[in-house]
């Protein structure tokens, strides 16, 4: 008992001491900033120019090496793609072995192997390295360039860029560079479908030869090694190596707009509108403003707790997330914000980026704010230190920036050195206010009039960074009633009486989905029964029947009952080609003027069904075809953009129907393509009922 009375009171006193001592109210003062200590690697330089350098760590029996070209911004004009196609045919295979040899041999040491159009990589238990890093070396030194290779990837490329014709994102990482460094410039330059259709092997193989060599290349090594046998590996896989020499190219000054600009490119699918506010800076890392900035990015739109996402997201609710970025190096480099923002609030958007840009150029931050922001780098920092890469990435860093010896050593105590006064000093210095450049991607009909109403002087680009002339209007294009453009269209695919012979359409195509083949089955019956199947190997994947009255949809397995807004459209849409009706169930037609799908002139039309549902429709000027419709389906809170292209019309029996078919649909989480082809259409097949159950 007095044994526990003994420990109780000397519990309570310690207790007491401490609440005398510690302040729990009030944040501990921060300390002085970590020593870093951090070993120099070992250096050797070969005969033909490689800088080998070497980190030793055997506290692990696993070794990784990295080989990079310190190339610099290569210039591609009219062959803009050559250099990400050469890198991607070094994967596949060499001269010795098939790309199924190569990557079985590496499968074997379970090895990860890398090459790219800056170099390769390589990782693998002690043991195994040393026939690892020779696989690594081999792709990288005798690749072996098949034809056949070149046409997948070239393929692969092309599909790609189709993919993302439409995607607001894609759209906005090519036209910001664009805008902001010039097309001309090796930062601004863009591939296309032209560009990379015009390349042959022979430019992949030019490529390689130019660029992939010794010449101011570095070869890391990290690790379980001793660098005399990094050195020897080094040697005996690349000494006898020879190519041509590189130069750091010389690049011209690019000038930021003189005054602020706002330039918007039109995606009329897209859900949410891409914003970026950016301006060129040149910042070397040996400058004593890059401490100072790098703090200054964290604290206006590094993170979570930063004033951009504070203020567009938790205080007004804009976007799920707005941050910046900022970068440095031997060339211009980019200062960026962003977000992806929703169409309608794209104005008061604009208006809080630029004035959480103004306020930390004209106003000192918070003592609290800077602090934070050292703490982050504090911590991230240290952490970094664990991986030993990092540390021979410093040291390949000190090298090509020219930066002092202890530049990482004392990297933090320049970093907490940092005053709110340099802040103010470096914002106003590299962040751009009245001279900037304001570049959107999105539905610019919900956007450009507020930004018009807001002050600002808008233009407007085309998705390759083109400026887009508004063309004066003929007077027919002007006056064409809604109603004269439907009739048109009646007209033009075939006249109301051959529409009306019509009392069942059957229609067999098929659909690429990740490079695979799908086969696509729609039928319709008077009066408004439908069904789609998509099948893969005779399976259906998926399938939505209506019989007039109700109806489901299956993918999966997973059956549903159509409801809600599904089934309404469904019992909605009248006939074989619904515009025959909107003049007797209905439906409002409005005009909204004209507009461009591709490089067509269209009339645009609003449609309101019945039931107030709203879709957009595109007829064209010249021919009165349907190009396109697009409309917004709302599911729980998630607003999805779906729009359909028509093209590819052709006669069947008396009348024209689409053969092509491109639905884009889009979502905030990203932009989804399918494209359609129609191979075979039936007119008045001998559909049932049943074929609608």
């Amino acid at each position: 008992m007095k044994k526990l009375f003994i420990i109780a009171a000397v519990s309570l006193l310690a207790q007491g001491i401490s609440a005398q001592t510690i302040n729990r109210s009030q944040k501990p003062k921060p300390g002085p900033a970590p020593v870093i200590t951090i070993g120099d690697p070992v250096i050797y330089k070969l005969t033909n120019g490689i800088t080998v350098l070497v980190v030793e760590n055997h506290k692990l029996p696993k070794v990784s090496a990295s080989y990079s070209i310190d190339a610099g911004p290569i210039t591609e004009g009219a062959k803009a793609g050559v250099v990400s196609l050469m890198g991607s045919m070094l994967k596949e295979g060499t001269t010795t072995k098939t790309k199924a040899q190569f990557d079985e041999a590496v499968d074997q040491l379970g090895a990860n192997v890398s090459t790219g159009a800056n170099g390769g990589s390589v990782s693998a238990l002690t043991r195994y390295f040393p026939q690892a890093f020779a696989l690594m070396a081999e792709s990288i030194r005798k690749p072996a360039f098949p034809e056949a290779s070149f046409d997948k990837i070239k393929s692969q490329t092309i599909t790609g860029l189709k993919s993302n014709e439409k995607n607001a994102k894609a759209i906005s990482g090519r036209v910001v560079d664009a805008l902001a460094y010039g097309t001309n410039h090796p930062n601004g330059e863009f591939e296309s479908e032209t560009s990379i259709n015009g390349l042959t092997l022979a430019d992949v193989k030019a490529n390689y030869a130019k660029y992939i060599t010794p010449s101011r290349g570095y070869l890391t090594f990290v690790g379980d090694i001793k660098p005399e046998a990094a050195k020897a590996l080094a040697e005996k896989a690349f000494g006898d190596w020879k190519g041509a020499t590189l130069t750091l190219p010389t690049l011209a000054k690019v000038s930021n707009p003189a005054k602020t600009e706002v330039d918007i490119v039109n995606v009329s699918n897209a859900v949410q509108s891409e914003i970026t506010v950016v301006n060129l800076i040149d910042l070397p890392m040996s400058n004593p403003d890059y401490f100072p900035l790098l703090l200054a990015n964290q604290i206006l739109g590094g993170g979570s707790e930063s004033r951009l996402f504070m203020n567009l997201r938790e205080k007004h609710g804009f976007t799920y997330g707005a941050y910046s970025s900022t970068g440095a190096g031997r060339f211009q480099s980019k200062f960026s914000a962003n977000a992806a923002v929703r169409n309608e609030k794209v104005d008061s958007a604009v208006v809080e980026f630029l004035k959480e840009i103004n306020t930390i150029r004209t106003a000192k931050v918070s003592a609290e704010e800077l602090q934070n922001a050292k703490n982050l780098y504090n911590g991230s920092f240290a952490l970094g230190l664990e991986n030993p890469a990092r540390i021979a990435g410093f040291a390949s860093s000190i090298l090509i920036n020219n930066l002092p010896k202890d530049f990482y050593r004392t990297y933090l105590q320049k970093l907490n050195a940092v005053t709110a006064d340099d802040i103010l000093r470096v914002a106003k210095k590299y962040y751009n206010h009245d001279n900037t450049r304001v570049v959107i991607v999105g539905k610019t009909e919900a956007f450009e009039p507020g930004l018009k109403k807001a002050g600002f002087v808008v233009n407007q680009f085309d998705s390759y960074a083109v400026p887009v002339k508004a063309s004066a209007a003929s007077s027919t294009t002007a006056t064409k009633s809604a109603k004269d453009v439907i009739a048109a269209y009646i007209t033009a695919i075939g006249g109301e009486a051959a529409i009306k012979k019509i009392t069942s359409l059957q229609q067999n195509g098929e659909m690429d989905m990740q490079g695979n083949k799908l086969a696509v089955s729609m039928k319709n019956m008077l009066p408004n029964a439908s069904s789609m199947e998509i099948s893969m190997g005779g399976q259906a994947v998926m399938k939505q029947v209506f019989d007039g009255t109700a109806g489901y949809a299956m993918q999966m397995g997973q059956k549903k009952e159509l409801t809600g807004d599904d089934l309404t459209e469904k019992k909605e849409d009248k006939g074989i080609i619904n515009q025959l009706f909107y003049a007797t169930d209905g439906t409002k037609i409005e005009s909204a003027g004209t507009a461009k799908v591709g490089s067509a002139d269209a009339y645009k039309l609003t449609i309101t069904s019945p039931s107030g549902k709203k879709k957009t429709e595109y007829y064209d000027t010249k021919t009165g075809l349907l190009l396109k419709d697009e409309k917004t389906i709302t599911k729980g809170t998630v607003e999805i953009n779906q729009s359909t292209e028509y093209a590819d019309y052709k006669k069947v029996g008396d009348v024209l129907f689409p053969h092509s078919l491109t639905q884009n649909v889009q979502t905030p989480q990203g932009a989804q393509e399918f494209a359609i082809i129609i191979k075979e259409i039936k007119i008045n097949p001998p559909l049932k009922a049943e074929d609608f159950r």
